[in-house]
């Protein structure tokens, strides 16, 4: 069921969060188009805002409060303006949301966001807030209407949901048990993808290697990535994020003999220090973890490994945190999202005696970030010299303009900024290059490109460009369409703690 707009009312949606919010967001902008709304131009304000948060960072709520009340005199001066928050925090805080801030509309939960749109004209007809929120998930989010972000790269959502009871992580309380999708329905999803153009897709879930435990194939996951391999006309798969008790030798070998399964890696470490790892019921140690890297990198010598850590989590020591730092030698990862602790209230970390004093954690933050730097520059100068072939993005980097130069990402997913040959490449082509210089989160090749392959993601991206200047849109159930404009504006990357 849908709402029905009596006139084209403007939309926008901010997205806090990781990725899976940024997939969310994709399918509250498809559900808004499939009910009448279209995107705002920029620099107005919309008809309806709507906020996709997450609750994982400290400053969460202080953020989506602080933005309610930006728009409180545009809600003001417009009566007839909507407000909905949906996401972790209004599965958290629910009914507070509107006793805080009441001039909020509509506030769902993370298992209803199919429902956003009926919300909204509840709301308006009967002129009162809507908070709805549901326990359970209403409806597999990759079967509502989708407004993809991108016509040559997509997500594709393999799980919903956690198992696992890390104490620093309210996420399983938010977004519930897991739950898997079908391999044939995921395959299909990614079929349909590619027949639009698409030439890269992420598998993405809470847990990805412990998909298909929920009807009883704990092999599932490498069986998926394979099975992605005979998807003709797919050129890269990735996933994310891989939880390390549960990361088998067949996901190594189908990662290795897939040719389209590209040699990345992202596995959160959170702590080097047995103890922490414990203490953050995280169900591996650091030697388990070390070894998946040596297993990796023996299987595919050029894999590309990057992590997440948490600097600082209750009742780590300096002795804690040098284990961190040698595991961090040791890995050699091109990346690492680091991050400090923050208290979530409702999570046992939250009241764990040995807090570490703000000072000592900040100081530890920054030896561990100028560490994982000089790694990364000694890992990215490696490339210098080296022949890459790039898919070329839309909006990597921020500074191309100045530059004169393009961006994209490599087969091991690093960024690179590149000089266009006589021809210029669209996003979702492929262009190949001879990295010139490295720097410790970019590579620049500045040399012409040496070959251009325009390929069908670069038509889509075209077709989609046509459709938006003459007003096309067109929303497809749980698929993307090639003739929308771009995607939901992503306000803070706030999802520090990954599984």
């Amino acid at each position: 069921m849908t709402a029905t707009v009596e006139s084209a009312r403007t939309y926008e949606v901010r997205t806090y969060g990781c990725q899976m919010n940024v997939h969310d967001s994709e399918r509250l902008s498809g559900l808004l188009e499939d009910a009448g709304y279209v995107p705002v131009p920029e620099g107005q304000v919309a008809d309806v805002v709507v906020f996709n948060t997450c609750a994982v960072r400290e400053n969460a709520d202080n953020r989506l409060y602080g933005n309610l009340g930006h728009l409180r005199p545009s809600k003001v001066g417009n009566p007839g303006m909507q407000i909905a928050v949906g996401g972790c925090l209004a599965q958290k805080d629910q009914g507070e949301i509107v006793r805080r801030a009441p001039w909020v509309d509509v506030v769902f939960g993370t298992h209803n966001i199919g429902s956003l749109p009926v919300l909204l004209e509840r709301a308006r007809v009967q002129q009162e807030a809507q908070v709805e929120i549901k326990e359970s998930l209403e409806t597999f989010p990759s079967t509502l209407p989708t407004k993809r972000e991108s016509a040559y790269a997509a997500w594709v959502s393999i799980s919903v949901g956690c198992n696992n009871t890390c104490t620093f992580c309210i996420v399983p309380s938010l977004r519930g048990k897991e739950k898997d999708r079908r391999p044939g329905d995921v395959l299909s999803e990614v079929r349909t993808l590619v027949g639009q153009g698409v030439l890269e897709i992420t598998l993405l879930g809470q847990n990805v290697n412990t998909y298909g435990v929920e009807f009883g194939d704990k092999l599932a996951f490498g069986k998926l990535l394979r099975a992605c391999g005979d998807v003709e006309g797919l050129e890269r798969v990735r996933f994310t994020s891989p939880h390390p008790a549960a990361f088998t030798d067949d996901v190594i070998a189908a990662m290795a003999e897939t040719p389209n399964v590209m040699h990345q890696l992202h596995m959160p470490l959170q702590s080097g220090s047995d103890r922490v790892l414990k203490a953050m019921r995280r169900s591996y140690r650091a030697e388990r973890y070390l070894g998946i890297i040596e297993r990796v990198r023996a299987a595919m010598p050029d894999a590309a490994i990057s992590t997440d850590i948490i600097v600082g989590f209750p009742g780590e020591t300096e002795e804690d945190f040098q284990e961190t730092l040698e595991v961090v030698r040791r890995s050699r990862f091109v990346n690492a999202f680091t991050f400090q602790y923050s208290i979530r209230p409702g999570t046992p970390a939250a009241t764990m005696d040995g807090q570490v004093p703000k000072e000592v954690v900040q100081e530890r933050y920054e030896r561990l970030v100028a560490l994982q730097n000089e790694i990364s520059w000694e890992e990215n100068r490696k490339q210098v010299g080296r022949t890459l072939e790039v898919l070329v993005a839309e909006g990597e980097g921020r500074k191309d303009e100045a530059t004169n130069r393009l961006s994209g990402r490599a087969p091991d997913n690093r960024l690179v900024h590149f000089t266009p040959g006589d021809e210029t490449p669209r996003p979702g082509d492929m262009v190949r290059v001879e990295v010139t210089y490295a720097a410790p989160h970019h590579l620049v090749a500045d040399g012409p490109a040496l070959e251009l392959r325009r390929t069908r993601a670069g038509d889509a991206w075209q077709a989609r460009q046509g459709a938006a200047a003459t007003g096309g849109s067109g929303v497809m159930l749980g698929m993307p369409s090639i003739g929308r404009p771009a995607a939901p504006m992503v306000q803070d990357s706030g999802c520090s703690v990954r599984s």
